[in-house]
C-alpha cells in the first residue's frame, strides 16, 4: 500500500478474537500471529473481546499484555458481558469506522459473525475469517451463518486443515473462491527447567505416564481417556494419567474419576505454566478428541518427540501417519484407545520411532513461521486486489 507521498506504508491489521490465549489453541495461535507479523510491514492491534477486571489482575494475562507491548501490537479489550452485548462492541466499530484499518482478521464461529457484520457496517477493505475446527454437524444455524453470513462477506474464509477445507465446501456448500487452507505451527518451546515434575508428583522414574495437555471441553472426550486408564490399570497397576488443564467439564471429570475408582491413578493437574517440563515426564502423549482442525497441543507433542496416541478426526490424519509419527484409533473407541496405549507403553522401540518422526514432520512443515509467512501473504495479496482463489492457487 502507498501513502499520500507515494512512499509504501504499512498495512493496518486488527486481529479478533475471544480471549488473549492463556487456554484454548485458536487464541494462543491468533495472538502468536500477531506478534510475529513483520513490524516494518505491518501495524498490528490485537482485539480481545472478552476482557475483564478480574483478567487484568491474572498475572499470566499480565505477562501476555507485555508480550504484546514488546513486540508493539496495540491491544484492545473489550467488557461483553454476553453473546448480546452489542454496546461492548463500540470501541471496536469505532476504530473500525474511523478509516485507515485494512485488513480484520476474526478467529473462531462468534468472532468470524461479529467481524462479518462490524467489518461490512464500517467498510473495511479486507476482512477474513478464521475457522479453527469444523464441527457443525447437526448445527444447522451455524453452518446457515458460516456460509450466509460468515462467507458472503468475508474475503477469505481460513481452515486449519485440507479435511475442514473440503468440509466446508461440500457440507457448507461455501464457495470454494474463497476458502483458504492455511497450516497451523507452533515456535520453538521454551527449554525445560529441569524440574523434576514425577518427583513433584510423587510418580517413580520408571512409572508409566500417559498425558494429555487440552482445555477441559467436551469436545475432548476425556471421559473416554478415563475409561481407556481402567482398563489398562488391570495390567498395568502403576500407571499414571496425568490432564492438563481446566474447563468446565472439570467437576464432571472429577465424578467419574470415583466411580471407575480412579483416585490413585489419574491426576487433574488444572492449568500449569509448566508445560514442556511436564511433557518431559510423559511417556505416551493422548489427543481422544470428537473432532478437531489441527490442534496446537498435537505439535507440541510432536516438537518434544513424544509419542502420540490419537483420535482419526478433523485435521489429525494430516499430521499422524500411523506408525510414523504416531497412532490413530476411532473416536468414542475406549478399547482402541486403550490398546494403542499399551502397546506404545510396551513397544518402546516403536514409540521412540514414532516420537522422532513426529518431531522432524513438525519442525518441517508445522513451524509457527510457515504459518505466520502464509497469513503475511494474505494480507498483502487481498490488500493488492487479489482474491482468495487467486490466493489459493498461488497467483
Amino acid at each position: 500500500m502507498q501513502g499520500a507521498d507515494g512512499k509504501r506504508r504499512k498495512l493496518r491489521v486488527v486481529t479478533l478474537v475471544d480471549g488473549i490465549g492463556l487456554a484454548g489453541g485458536a487464541e494462543r495461535l491468533a495472538r502468536e500471529v500477531v506478534v510475529r507479523l513483520d513490524p516494518e510491514r505491518f501495524e498490528r492491534t490485537l482485539c480481545v473481546s472478552r476482557w475483564s477486571a478480574q483478567r487484568e489482575r491474572d498475572a499470566v494475562a499480565a505477562g501476555a499484555l507485555a508480550e504484546l507491548d514488546d513486540a508493539g501490537v496495540r491491544f484492545i479489550g473489550l467488557r461483553r458481558r454476553g453473546a448480546w452485548d452489542v454496546p461492548a462492541w463500540r470501541p471496536l466499530y469505532s476504530l473500525l469506522r474511523g478509516g485507515g484499518i485494512d485488513v480484520l482478521h476474526a478467529h473462531k464461529f462468534g468472532s468470524n459473525v461479529w467481524a462479518a457484520v462490524l467489518g461490512t457496517l464500517a467498510r473495511t477493505p479486507a476482512i477474513v475469517a478464521h475457522e479453527h475446527t469444523w464441527s457443525f454437524q447437526g448445527r444447522p444455524v451455524r453452518k446457515l451463518l458460516d456460509r450466509r453470513l460468515i462467507a458472503a462477506r468475508a474475503d477469505a474464509f481460513l481452515a486449519v486443515s485440507e479435511q475442514d477445507r473440503r468440509r466446508m465446501i461440500e457440507i457448507e456448500g461455501i464457495d470454494p473462491g474463497k476458502v483458504i487452507f492455511v497450516p497451523n505451527g507452533i515456535p520453538a518451546p521454551p527449554a525445560p527447567s529441569g524440574a523434576d515434575i514425577r518427583g513433584e508428583l510423587g510418580i517413580g522414574a520408571d512409572v508409566p505416564v500417559v498425558g494429555t495437555v487440552c482445555a477441559l471441553r467436551p469436545q475432548k472426550a476425556l471421559d473416554v481417556l478415563l475409561e481407556a486408564a481402567a482398563k489398562l490399570s488391570g495390567d498395568l497397576p502403576a500407571l499414571r494419567v496425568l490432564i492438563v488443564g481446566e474447563g468446565p467439564e472439570r467437576a464432571g471429570l472429577e465424578q467419574r474419576i470415583a466411580e471407575l475408582d480412579l483416585g490413585g491413578t489419574v491426576m487433574l493437574l488444572g492449568q500449569r505454566n509448566d508445560v514442556p517440563d511436564l511433557l518431559g515426564a510423559i511417556d505416551v502423549a493422548v489427543c481422544c478428541s470428537d473432532f478437531e482442525g489441527t490442534p496446537l497441543s498435537i505439535l507440541e507433542y510432536m516438537e518434544a518427540a513424544l509419542p502420540i496416541v490419537a483420535t482419526r478426526v478433523g485435521g489429525i490424519p494430516d499430521l499422524i501417519e500411523p506408525e510414523v509419527e504416531g497412532l490413530l484409533v476411532e473416536p468414542r473407541h475406549p478399547d482402541g484407545l486403550a490398546a494403542a496405549i499399551a502397546r506404545l507403553l510396551t513397544d518402546r522401540e516403536l514409540a521412540a520411532a514414532v516420537g522422532a518422526g513426529g518431531r522432524r514432520r513438525q519442525h518441517a512443515e508445522f513451524d509457527i513461521g510457515v504459518t505466520v509467512r502464509a497469513i503475511e501473504r494474505i494480507y498483502e495479496g487481498l490488500a493488492s486486489g487479489r482474491t482468495a482463489a487467486e490466493l489459493e492457487a498461488g497467483a
